[in-house]
């Protein structure tokens, strides 16, 4: 089974510092959603793993960020795809869970779901927690440069870390995983 894990907000959508509260605050990147179908009709199954503290912090509650979901999965399928699944840290930061980015435990949720491994497969996102969680887990991590993408590519430049590839944003990036594969 070839399944990848994408970061939600600045990956697929438009990320904001005041959250994503609404369906109406969530605004596809350009050329994402399409990304997703074409990964789809490539055999992957897709599946979303996003830290939502904005639940706990009151900003929005579960029936708003399920309407956001629907969204996203209604957008996939109009373009061909489906979104296998959106596994979501609801915690505050300061909980200390075991599920919020960089631990790993949506990645072990995602594990459990699917009856598969995710050791090897491709992990997009735009900030160094989706980086860390993706080495954690012996996935393969791939930064986009938008949202909180140019900021996380400095933070890897700080650390002398060019080993993570980086693209202008997913859709390119979901250009090289295909290519990839037609070259094996």
């Amino acid at each position: 089974m070839k399944i990848i894990v994408l970061d939600r907000d600045g990956v697929i959508n438009q990320d904001s510092d005041d959250y994503i509260k609404s369906a109406e605050e969530f605004i596809p990147i350009e050329g994402s959603i399409s990304a997703i179908a074409r990964l789809c009709a490539a055999g992957f199954k897709v599946v979303v793993a996003t830290n939502q503290s904005g639940l706990s912090r009151k900003f929005f509650d579960e029936d708003q960020l399920s309407e956001i979901h629907h969204l996203l999965c209604s957008l996939v399928e109009e373009a061909g795809g489906i979104i296998d699944g959106i596994f979501y840290c609801p915690h505050h930061p300061e909980e200390d869970c075991s599920c919020r980015k960089p631990k790993t435990g949506l990645l072990e949720q995602i594990e459990n779901e699917f009856a598969c491994e995710l050791q090897g497969c491709y992990f997009v996102g735009d900030s160094l927690k989706d980086i860390e969680a993706a080495r954690a887990f012996d996935c393969k991590p791939i930064l986009v440069l938008t949202g909180k993408g140019l900021i996380t590519e400095q933070s890897l430049c700080e650390m002398n870390d060019v080993s993570v590839p980086t693209y202008d944003d997913l859709a390119i990036a979901v250009s090289h995983i295909l290519g990839s594969l037609d070259d094996d």
